[in-house]
């Protein structure tokens, strides 16, 4: 009493409640749609929808069977009237099953229907089984076997429909047995009895198939869902750069072209970004340095994107984005120039502190592209340009650039098909040293002329043959025309010539270039090659491989537009350079520009400290070269002495006075 008064359960109470949930527990779950699994609950659902149309067709045509034998020996609203009650309440649930077929559920929803169907089961088996034995005072010994088979052959394929739902299958069984077994037991025919027993064997036997056939089928549901999940993750891995965690390439263009088919007419902006000086760093420090340095670019640049804004790695140091909704040109550019300039400032990381910088292209649809491949090419073109000619800052694809592309494809396919030998030549202008008036050597120079195009500037012709590969086989049309030039010059003048990058950054095009000096008979301590440092970064190793082969012939090496750069300082070290060339764009009105006069003075000592040459290009005017005198300038080559000349006018040039060869 004082347990009840307090709201507590006796300690008896307790141990029978146990007692019965030990017992009954199980049969109840067995009973019972469990709602622990969600997607075992939907592929129940799949399942048994498909198997509703079979189990109401059994139900159905033996119902109508056993009710045919009756409808002469027992009343009309049992033979006939009750059939059809069955029929309607069937096609009812039919129906409903039917139309949900192809629906994919809740798992709220599917549960309630697998609820309701243990109801209908239930419900079902006793209105049928209790409607077949009210026939069984009408028939004959032969008509009430009919019912015992009917019973038994109806109740054993409504289980094997069910077997994917367990519980109603139970239910149904149970239902059907107990009042099978009962009413034929109790006929006191041995042969009904026997069949009842029969019956309740196979029942139990096939309940027991259906209890393990649902434990493989709830284990395949199982399999099937973690296998979704690890292709799921293997799909989002698919598409995501493991070492940044950015969007990778494949993603970046699969986003790109779902964008551009849902844009419709808005615009849509791609930009190419690339990293300035970052094969540097990577060949300075490692690639453990490198790796960290891409994964704090990354970081830096998702933390400027925008809800429209969608940033992927491409691979190397090469990343991409897109700008839904796209801005104006110029706040489109403005973004471009706040990544460019969080790019610019120092990276700290464990290892050391880098800095690089990065140029990016943009390209803008419709009004500059009017598909996907060609808005990535036109980015791609931007940025191309932007590094030639304002590297570390953003550049937008315009009209002009239309003009520059077709003009491009004209001359590469000029290229492709040209002789090299006969259309190929070579220019060569003078390096004077100033301090004697002497011309120390000539820096070899190509010139095109097409059969299609005419003259072609080589500042138009040489990015395009770099560009498709067709450098090299030029370079050593080049190299030849030029050795055979300077055998025939004064052992005391010197050849200059120019490396790309696909000349040294493989040994197939080092090996190609020292045999061509080998095969001159041109001392090679008369040659100097230009590098340049864009040519280092492509692949230092391999690069200084090919240099360190020529500087072991005798050969000079050349940095040509020093200080144009990003990491020359870091180079200078590394490399067994004998000169540096400044760049043009510093000399230029060196006499009125306070900022050229410091670079070109810090240049000369920092060539001098270090015990090298410089050359200074691009002198044309007699007050350039009247404050190089002043600096202290010794090497000199520009239009103020020539332009570059045939090689048939190079003896002529050699034998003017040093006066003439200035005015000239």
């Amino acid at each position: 009493m004082v347990g009840v008064l307090s709201g507590t359960i006796p300690a008896s109470n307790q141990t029978a409640a146990r007692m019965l949930r030990s017992i009954f527990g199980p049969i109840y779950r067995q009973l019972s749609v469990s709602d622990g699994n969600p997607d075992l609950l939907k592929a129940q659902f799949g399942v048994f929808s498909s198997q509703v149309p079979l189990m109401y067709s059994i139900v159905l045509i033996n119902a109508w069977a056993l009710a045919m034998n009756f409808v002469t020996v027992a009343p009309a609203w049992l033979a006939i009237h009750v059939p059809i009650g069955f029929t309607l309440i069937c096609g009812v649930r039919l129906l409903s099953w039917w139309r949900a077929r192809h629906t994919a559920p809740t798992p709220e929803a599917a549960r309630k229907a697998l609820r309701q169907t243990n109801l209908f089961a239930f419900v079902l088996s006793v209105m049928l089984t209790g409607w077949a034995l009210a026939l069984f005072p009408y028939g004959n010994a032969y008509l009430q076997g009919n019912i015992a088979f009917f019973i038994g052959i109806t109740g054993l394929g409504v289980i094997i429909c069910l077997q994917q739902l367990p519980s109603a299958a139970f239910i149904a069984a149970i239902a059907i047995n107990a009042g099978f077994v009962t009413w034929f037991s109790l006929t006191g025919v041995a042969a009904f009895a026997g069949m009842a027993v029969n019956l309740a064997l196979v029942s139990i036997a096939l309940l027991m198939v259906v209890t393990v056939q649902f434990r493989y089928f709830a284990g395949a549901v199982s399999a099937r869902r973690k296998l979704e999940t690890v292709s799921q993750e293997n799909l989002r891995l698919a598409n995501l750069d493991s070492l940044t965690g950015l969007p990778n390439r494949r993603q970046f263009f699969a986003h790109l072209d779902e964008m551009f088919a849902a844009n419709g007419e808005r615009r849509l902006a791609v930009g190419i970004l690339d990293l300035d000086g970052f094969k540097p760093v990577n060949d300075l420090y490692g690639h453990k340095v490198g790796d960290s340095l891409l994964v704090e670019v990354g970081k830096r640049l998702a933390a400027l994107t925008e809800d429209n804004t969608h940033i992927a790695r491409l691979g190397g140091d090469e990343f991409a984005l897109t700008v839904a909704d796209c801005p104006g040109n110029e706040d489109l550019l403005a973004l471009g120039e706040r990544i460019c300039a969080a790019l610019r400032d120092p990276f700290v990381l464990a290892e050391a502190n880098v800095q690089i910088s990065g140029s990016i292209g943009f390209a803008v649809y419709p009004e500059m592209a009017d598909s996907a491949h060609d808005l990535y090419e036109r980015a791609d073109y931007a940025l191309y340009q932007g590094k030639r000619s304002n590297r570390g800052h953003a550049a937008l694809f315009a009209n002009s650039h239309v003009v520059e592309i077709e003009k491009d494809k004209r001359i590469e396919h000029a290229l492709v098909q040209a002789d090299l030998e006969q259309e190929i030549e070579v220019h060569f202008q003078p390096i004077v040293d100033i301090r004697t008036g002497r011309t120390i050597a000539f820096e070899a120079l190509a010139r095109w002329t097409s059969p299609v195009l005419g003259n072609v500037p080589p500042g138009q012709f040489i990015p395009v043959a770099e560009r498709t590969g067709l450098i090299g086989p030029m370079t050593r049309v080049l190299l030849r025309k030029a050795l055979a030039s300077a055998s025939r010059w004064p052992d005391d003048v010197g050849l200059s010539f120019n490396l790309s990058t696909h000349d040294i950054s493989t040994s197939e095009g080092a090996v190609a270039i020292v045999a061509n000096i080998l095969g001159s008979g041109v001392d090679p301590r008369r040659l100097d090659f230009e590098i340049t440092e864009t040519a280092m970064m492509y692949d230092f190793a391999q690069a200084k491989i090919a240099i360190d082969m020529l500087k072991a012939l005798g050969c000079g090496i050349a940095l040509d537009d020093f200080g144009t750069g990003y990491s020359s300082l870091s180079q200078l070290h590394a490399l067994p350079l004998t000169k540096i060339k400044i760049d043009r764009s510093f000399v230029t009105d060196l006499n009125k520009n306070p900022a050229s006069f410091k670079i070109v003075k810090s240049l000369l000592a920092l060539s001098s400290d270090m015990g090298l040459s410089c050359v200074i290009e691009g002198v044309e005017t007699e007050e350039e070269m009247a404050v190089l005198r002043t600096l202290g300038g010794e090497l000199v080559q520009g239009y103020f002495y020539s332009r570059p000349m045939p090689e048939i006018d190079v003896a002529g040039f050699l034998r003017q006075p040093v006066e003439a060869q200035a005015a000239g």
